[in-house]
């Protein structure tokens, strides 16, 4: 066995993220899972620094002299349900294993020249904590900005221990659409007397559901979905205004701007027509997630040596969930890889997947994905071999 796998696999990494799992923290502000990281980074003889936006944590192992700096990130934060915050998106996972490369790396110093920045970051579930830490400063750390950047990401329904990524576009750009019909409201027996929004909105949700299939190219995949509908109070009332929400997908920012016009036309086009005013506002999410193919071709080949090559799937299929690692890798070249953590007993193919509240990770992979991290850090770091002798 890889002597980096084997210890790995006897660092304990279930009970580090276990620790983390038990005491779930939402949002920029994670106390508890701050500590957490810190303890678990105590003694290695890191320099370490923690945020002031976001209870972040930045640490920094640095090899035998002078190098570049890879930087290897990991979010911390768990999901809100109505029943309290869950892990049940993998951050837990990604804690630990993140802190697992740590001690991987620092009993290696010896084997490369440089810094490895470790960036352990809140904020992943809509409050964009890798925007902030980046404007604290996270790229400068080192003194010299990273040259390559990697992030792994647990997938609850993907079999235990596979990693894949996709070279080019990978994951989604997206924003929220509000959009509020202005009517005149009134009893339900005399509609002819309101202006009565309902209708409008009806016609709105379906319109918007077909802009994606009539208006854009396939080959270049777009989503629009309603993911709210208010109006009205009781029955026999006719509302003054009603109101959707929607989430909007794109896998480049051009393209979901030009999604988001349309959106806004169309809205303007039937309130219109039933005679309403229409309010549009639009809060802009995440950038698309953009591997690098070179980035992704290294994490593809570092498997392959640690585990085998049928550990390991390039995938041509981007997906249209987001993710604030984007804003990384549209600073530094980078790839974001997904690790499969279908626990057993499950099938992968009906698995419950992440941040559905039944969601399940198999700490099995914890260690593998801690060797990963660390061993794409080592090669990106690793000093040029001599020149041979001719």
């Amino acid at each position: 066995m890889n002597d980096l796998v084997e210890q790995a696999r006897s660092l304990g990494l279930d009970r580090l993220r276990h620790a983390v799992r038990e005491h779930p923290e939402t949002g920029l502000h994670l106390p508890r899972t701050q500590e957490t990281v810190l303890a678990a980074l105590d003694g290695l003889g890191l320099s370490t620094r923690t945020g002031t936006a976001l209870s972040s944590v930045v640490a920094v192992v640095s090899g035998t002299g002078p190098g570049p700096t890879v930087l290897l990130r990991a979010d911390l934060d768990a999901l809100p349900f109505a029943d309290g915050p869950r892990h049940a998106c993998g951050h837990d996972q990604h804690a630990a294993m993140l802190a697992g490369a740590a001690h991987l790396l620092a009993a290696r110093r010896d084997r490369f020249a440089g810094d490895v920045l470790l960036m352990f970051q809140p904020g992943e579930e809509g409050h964009d904590g890798a925007r902030l830490m980046l404007e604290e400063g996270l790229l400068e750390t080192t003194g010299s900005r990273p040259v390559a950047a990697y992030a792994l990401h647990s997938s609850a329904s993907a079999p235990a221990g596979h990693f894949s990524n996709t070279a080019g576009p990978a994951l989604a750009a997206n924003g929220t659409l509000a959009v509020t019909l202005h009517g005149a409201g009134g009893h339900g027996a005399w509609p002819h007397r309101s202006r009565d929004p309902i209708p409008a909105l009806a016609e709105l949700v379906t319109a918007l559901g077909a802009l994606p299939a009539r208006r854009f190219d396939p080959f270049d995949p777009v989503v629009l979905t309603v993911g709210t509908v208010h109006a009205g109070t009781r029955p026999n009332i006719i509302p003054a205004t009603a109101t959707i929400e929607a989430t909007l997908r794109a896998l480049s920012d051009a393209t979901l701007s030009r999604l988001t016009e349309e959106a806004e036309r169309t809205a303007r086009g039937i309130g219109a027509a039933h005679g309403l005013e229409v309010s549009v506002t639009y809060a802009p999410g995440y950038p698309a997630t953009v591997n690098d193919t070179a980035e992704a071709d290294l994490v593809g080949r570092a498997v392959a040596d640690l585990f085998g090559a049928e550990r390991f799937t390039r995938t041509t299929r981007p997906a249209l969930v987001s993710d604030d690692i984007g804003r990384v890798l549209a600073e530094v070249p980078g790839v974001m890889t997904s690790l499969g953590a279908c626990p057993p007993g499950r099938d992968p193919a009906t698995a419950p997947g992440n941040h559905a509240p039944d969601a399940l990770f198999d700490d099995a992979v914890l260690a593998d994905g801690a060797a990963l991290l660390a061993e794409v850090a080592l090669r990106r770091l690793a000093p040029p071999a001599p020149p041979a002798d001719g």
